[in-house]
C-alpha cells in the first residue's frame, strides 16, 4: 500500500546544515533508499567520506563542491552529481550564499555507512 508522507523529519546536520528526511531510516524506517532536502550554509563543509551507498545530489540553488581523487566538481542549480559507493568524496559549500539541494542515497544513508573520516 502506498505511504503518504505529509511532512519530513528534521535531523541535526553537521556544521549547521539543515536536513529534512522525507524517506529513510529515521523517518520511515526505509533501508533501501533515503531522500532528503538539505540546506548548507555559506562556508559549510563536512569530513571526507567513503560511503557504502550511491548518492545523487541535485542542486536547487547555490553551489555544492564535491572533492574527489581527481580534483573537484562545482555543481550549480539544475545540475546533478552521482557519487558511487566506495568513492572517497568530500562535500562543501564554497560560496557566500546557502546551497539548497536534494540528496537520494541507495541504500539509505546512515552515519555508520557514510564512513566519515575523523
Amino acid at each position: 500500500m502506498p505511504r503518504h508522507i505529509t511532512a519530513p523529519t528534521q535531523i541535526p546536520g553537521p556544521g549547521g546544515k539543515t536536513i529534512e528526511e522525507h524517506v529513510g531510516r529515521v523517518h520511515t524506517g526505509t533501508a533501501s533508499v533515503s531522500v532528503a532536502h538539505m540546506v548548507a550554509p555559506p562556508g559549510w563543509h563536512e569530513p571526507a567520506q567513503t560511503p557504502a551507498f550511491d548518492e545523487v545530489t541535485i542542486v536547487l540553488r547555490g553551489t555544492m563542491r564535491v572533492e574527489h581523487a581527481g580534483g573537484h566538481l562545482d555543481i550549480g542549480p539544475g545540475e546533478t552529481v552521482l557519487c558511487e559507493a566506495g568513492e572517497r568524496v568530500r562535500y562543501l559549500n564554497p560560496a557566500d550564499a546557502a546551497c539548497e539541494y536534494w540528496a537520494v542515497c541507495a541504500p539509505a544513508f546512515s552515519p555508520e555507512t557514510a564512513r566519515r573520516e575523523a
